[in-house]
Formats: structure tokens, C-alpha cells, sequence
């Protein structure tokens, strides 16, 4: 196995190698609004770092989020590109479940939750038995609805550190976005026990922010 992980569901732009026993190099750069630019330049960085060619990759797994829709397609597009043009599989992962396994290796145990920056002044959340357990379904809300539901439960992530009030135990020395690596060990362990990862479609779970106007109209010649 030679598996290229990627991630652009946050805004860490986040690439990784990985041969189904350890992660063989790692790149990342955090720039909320230049993954499109970034992305391609850090997987042969990444690549080169680790000695491979791109054409050695047997499979590729990607975050499929939840993150904004403009930085999450970048990731979701690259990945399915590389993989029709190698002819090797494309899986899927939740971003959450990346955050959280790089916080298991950080040294978090668990109950705890992850939650991600989701703009409109909002955060993108899953809560976690241990670092490999997510015992709820991702989801979307605004920080002052989750108070109950998250008390007394560490909270890992930029979404957390964010909005403190809601998430009031945010250890330190934890990942505040995606880490490639993690994710990409996250999909060895799970390709290894032979289970079945996500397709490659993106997880929104809202509509985008741009929106064609309500009074938009048609000029094209009848």
C-alpha cells in the first residue's frame, strides 16, 4: 500500500503518505482562502519529501468534511482527478474523525468532541466515545445551543477555541485543524481490518454561501 491522504475541509491546506505501517511524510499550510493555489504544490512536496512518484500511489483517501463548500470541493476534485488518471481507488473519510484521531495521538483519550470553524457564526461538531469512536452523527449548529449537550466534555478543534463560552475545556497542545497524517493512519487501520470508508462525496450539510441573486435577470438574446 502507498496511500496519499488530503484534506482541505479546514482551513489547513493538509497532505500525507502513508505504506500501511506509518506515515512516510506529512506537508500542511493553513491559509483559509488559497487551498485551490496550495493544494498541488504541498502533494509534491509531500511526495518528494517521502521519495515516491505520484504514479506509485495505490490508493488515495480524502476528507469529505463537513467544511465550506468552496475549500472542501478543492480536496474532493483533486483527489477524484488523481484517482481516475492512476486507475486506484478514492475513499472517503469524515474530516471530524482525522481531528480526533490526531487528538488521540496528542494524548486525548476520551469522551470529548470535535468541533470545526463553520463560519455564520457557527461550528461543525461530532462527539466522541475515544479517539476512533464518533457516537454522534456530524452536524451543524449555532455554539450557544450545544452548552448542554458538549458540558463537562473536552472539546478539540478551532470551532472550540473560538467560542470558549460554549466550550469551556479546551485542553492545550491540541490539533486545531485537519492533520493528513492522522488521517491517512485512520484509513490504513481501517482498510487493514477490511471495513468500508465513505464515498467521495462531499458532506455539506448546508446549502453554500453565494446564492444567485433573487431579482437576477436573464440577459442572454432570444
Amino acid at each position: 500500500m502507498l496511500l496519499l491522504a488530503l484534506d482541505t475541509a479546514t482551513p489547513a491546506v493538509t497532505v500525507a503518505l502513508h505504506d500501511g505501517t506509518e506515515v512516510l511524510a506529512e506537508s500542511a499550510e493553513v491559509d483559509a482562502r488559497r487551498h485551490g493555489e496550495l493544494l498541488l504544490p504541498t502533494v509534491h512536496r509531500t511526495l518528494k519529501a517521502a521519495g515516491a512518484e505520484l504514479g506509485a500511489v495505490t490508493e488515495i483517501v480524502v476528507g469529505v468534511g463537513p467544511g465550506p463548500y468552496t475549500g472542501l470541493r478543492v480536496g474532493l476534485v483533486t483527489a477524484a482527478t488523481f484517482g481516475a488518471a492512476l486507475g486506484i481507488p478514492v475513499h472517503g473519510l469524515c474530516t471530524l474523525d482525522g481531528i480526533a484521531c490526531a487528538a488521540g495521538r496528542a494524548g486525548l483519550t476520551g469522551p470529548f468532541v470535535v468541533a470545526t470553524d463553520a463560519r455564520r457564526k457557527e461550528v461543525y461538531w461530532a462527539r466522541y466515545d475515544d479517539p476512533r469512536t464518533r457516537v454522534t452523527e456530524p452536524a451543524v449548529d449555532h455554539p450557544a445551543d450545544l452548552s448542554e449537550r458538549v458540558a463537562g466534555l473536552p472539546a478539540v478543534g478551532a470551532g472550540a477555541r473560538l467560542y470558549p463560552a460554549a466550550f469551556a475545556e479546551v485542553p492545550e497542545g491540541m490539533p486545531e485543524h485537519q492533520s493528513a497524517g492522522a488521517l491517512a493512519s485512520l484509513a490504513a487501520e481501517k482498510l487493514a481490518r477490511g471495513e468500508e470508508l465513505l464515498p467521495d462525496r462531499p458532506l455539506y450539510l448546508r446549502r453554500p454561501d453565494a446564492k444567485v441573486p433573487a431579482n437576477y435577470k436573464v440577459v442572454t438574446p432570444k
